[in-house]
């Protein structure tokens, strides 16, 4: 099953998505900043990274950079999650090195779809 890296300092919203994709056969990761996430992204090589932008130690659009930025991990899809519904965020978030973007409450359908159509642009390794 497809290994996703969730990075979110919500508890509420990190237990919510982390039951229903776990539901969905997904296996989860998680951290709860950024400089873990990085750290984690670095060493557990997940398959995609679900990204809030607004994290301590490490926002989420430094921890893309850095993600993006490494050989060993700039191939890992990122999807950005925000309460920001602007498309400026849209435009930010792709530009720091997210695949693709999602707005917060997540519409858990809606992010089902965004996390399978990359996984299969980006499949993952056996």
């Amino acid at each position: 099953m497809p290994k996703i890296l969730l990075v979110e300092d919500n508890e509420m919203n990190r237990d919510m998505l982390t039951r229903r994709l776990e539901k969905r056969g997904y296996t989860l990761l998680i951290a709860a900043d950024g400089g873990v996430g990085v750290a984690l992204a670095k060493s557990a090589l997940p398959d995609l990274i679900l990204m809030d932008m607004s994290l301590p130690v490490i926002d989420g659009w430094e921890a893309t950079k850095l993600v993006k930025a490494d050989p060993t991990t700039k191939a890992i899809p990122i999807i950005a999650l925000t309460a920001h519904a602007m498309d400026s965020d849209r435009v930010q978030a792709l530009a720091a090195g997210c695949d693709d973007f999602d707005t917060k409450p997540v519409e858990l359908a809606r992010l089902l779809g965004k996390i399978e159509e990359l996984l299969k642009k980006f499949p993952p390794k056996a």
